[in-house]
């Protein structure tokens, strides 16, 4: 428990999510933005002037802040947290956890050993239909889900495949909500890691599927789950759901002909909004304060990751095969 009011935090690396990182932790009450840092000191001088707080080297801002958000490039994940950590610092590392899987249980352990909250980043789960969809779930009996994360190219540099950049946000969200162990995977991949499709088997029988895009010139963000009392779709980007339910079938006559015909009824619950990423450091920093575990663990983290990481092979094994295969026969170059 850390009694200190106002907490303070910190933010390393201010690219595309870490800015807002920053900007979120300025307006929480209770927590004061100590500084940021980034390898990029331009970028960095423009989010600190921005939000009103300083820039710092990061060493130095790990030695002050109370919690800290990561948000470098993967690659760099492991080292500044271990330092964080040492240096007796709260982590929120942004997805995907880590690049080595080692490291991330590393991680884990160097956490526990010290009695600091360690945090993956996987912001939808914080996304507050994901919440009323975990509670309608309850009380059915799923069968099976689709996801789709689909948009066009993105201006933002981006080293990791589709699947690691993009579907492991569904990975998560799946996992969470169906709380099994996946026995089977199988996927499919083009567009040199920029399109995705891949299908998970759980260890109960649910079948779930799952698409990623950067080629996509529409942007999606949905999941559906069939259920045998329900079918429900959900919006991420507008925070919507609707639950299909069905009436007794029936026939009727019309114009001298039989025709059958079924009614949905369909439901729309509430869904209280708010900005994910807001629920996802408010979060943090509430298990800051009071000593508890994060919502979502180290463990999250590298289970998401294990998947991910075998659908991303499987697809680019695919991807290559078919180039092979395209070139052997002549049809491309």
């Amino acid at each position: 428990m850390n009694t200190r009011n106002p907490l303070v935090a910190g933010v390393v690396g201010v690219g595309s999510m870490g800015k807002h990182h920053a900007r979120v932790y300025n307006e929480l009450p209770g927590v004061e933005l100590a500084g940021v840092a980034d390898a990029n000191d331009a970028a960095a001088a423009e989010v600190a002037a921005e939000y009103g707080t300083g820039v710092a080297d990061a060493d130095d801002l790990l030695d002050v802040v109370d919690l800290v958000s990561i948000a470098v490039p993967t690659r760099f994940h492991y080292h500044v947290a271990s330092k964080a950590i040492e240096a007796g610092t709260a982590v929120l590392i942004e997805k995907p956890f880590v690049s080595n899987p080692q490291h991330g249980r590393e991680l884990i352990r160097q956490a526990e050993d010290v009695g600091v909250q360690l945090q993956v980043g996987h912001v939808e789960r914080f996304n507050p239909v994901v919440d009323v969809l975990k509670d309608v779930l309850a009380d059915v009996e799923p069968i099976a889900a689709s996801a789709r994360r689909l948009g066009p190219p993105v201006s933002r540099d981006v080293e990791d495949d589709v699947v690691i950049d993009l579907m492991i946000h569904d990975i998560d969200v799946i996992c969470s909500l169906f709380d099994d162990e996946v026995a089977g995977v199988s996927a499919i991949g083009a567009c040199n890691g920029d399109y995705a499709d891949a299908q998970l088997e759980f260890a109960g029988g649910t079948v779930c599927s799952l698409t990623a895009s950067r080629i996509t010139q529409e942007r999606i963000r949905d999941l559906s789950v069939t259920a045998r009392e329900c079918h429900v779709d959900v919006d991420f980007m507008d925070q919507s759901m609707r639950i299909y339910r069905h009436s007794d079938p029936s026939y009727h006559t019309k114009d001298g002909d039989v025709r059958y015909s079924q009614e949905s009824i369909i439901e729309r619950p509430a869904v209280e909004s708010d900005e994910p990423l807001k629920r996802e450091l408010r979060s943090f920093v509430d298990c800051v304060r009071n000593g508890t575990t994060p919502r979502i663990t180290g463990e999250d983290g590298l289970r998401a990751l294990s998947i991910a990481n075998e659908i991303s092979d499987l697809a680019a094994a695919h991807s290559l095969e078919h180039r092979e295969v395209s070139v052997s026969d002549g049809s491309t170059t």
